[in-house]
């Protein structure tokens, strides 16, 4: 599929993260009782199910691979889901996804197995804005589009001189050059424990421009851009579910209370 008509042609394949953390079982997955965070029930359903249904419900939307530790038992558990492929996540987030980049190429678009509000209407929306010169795309959301909808809610925010905003687990890598983008997160995992060596690779520029609050994001975007060698670009998406996947009971509760209202609506 060519980067510049992500509309046409084959249909694009989907990576969903659902590995866990190594060395130690996932507490949410504990008090549930399941084997695997991705196994959570939400509102009585898997949520990795539910990503997978939104995916597979999508036009765009062609091959999905699951990447996660004991990929194929993992989806043998939920059931039979068409055209979906297992994959043994490769150590860390940032290394499944330069395997899969080895593999299936791009574009790859790639979300997460706790992302349980995920439909189709944001995957066509954060689809269609994904076009132009960019090579790798994440899809943000305002902090205004949030607390309009969940005045209450507590997201973790991305500060910049333009507004406040929170991701929402959804990127498009569009072109080659994003193993770039992915090279560098790998470098940063590698140096998560060692704050002062993360801050070298982001670099004292950028670094600094962030802690300021006055530098826009598309100036972040830019300044990070030069940093990979790549073009950067978000999508702003108008829905504020977009940016709340379920890490903490918090967010469960918050999310299975959004689906018993869209339910009842």
């Amino acid at each position: 599929m060519s980067p510049e008509g992500l509309d046409d042609g084959p249909k694009l394949t989907a990576l969903v993260l659902a590995g866990s953390r190594e060395g130690r079982a996932d507490p949410m997955a504990v008090a549930a009782g399941v084997a695997h965070k991705a196994l959570l029930p939400v509102a009585g359903v898997p949520m990795l199910l539910r990503v997978l249904k939104a995916l597979r419900a999508s036009p765009g939307i062609g091959r999905i691979v699951v990447a996660a530790q004991g990929a194929d038992d993992l989806l043998a558990s939920i059931g039979f889901v068409p055209d979906t492929i297992a994959r043994d996540a490769a150590g860390s987030p940032s290394r499944t996804v330069a395997s899969m980049l080895e593999e299936f190429g791009t574009p790859l678009l790639v979300t997460t197995a706790d992302h349980a509000l995920l439909t189709p209407a944001m995957l066509s929306w954060f689809m269609a804005h994904c076009s132009g010169t960019a090579d790798a795309v994440a899809a943000v959301a305002s902090a205004e589009t949030i607390l309009a909808a969940y005045p209450k809610t507590t997201r973790t925010w991305l500060r910049f001189g333009d507004g406040r905003f929170s991701g929402c687990n959804l990127f498009m890598l569009r072109t080659d050059k994003a193993m770039n983008v992915v090279e560098f997160w790998r470098s940063l995992e590698h140096k998560r424990k060692h704050p002062l060596s993360m801050a070298w690779l982001v670099g004292p520029v950028a670094l600094l421009a962030y802690m300021s609050r006055l530098v826009t994001l598309g100036i972040m975007l830019r300044l990070l851009g030069r940093r990979t060698g790549t073009m950067l670009g978000v999508v702003d998406m108008p829905f504020a579910e977009a940016a709340i996947d379920v890490d903490t009971p918090a967010d469960l509760i918050l999310v299975e209370a959004i689906l018993r209202m869209a339910s009842n609506g």
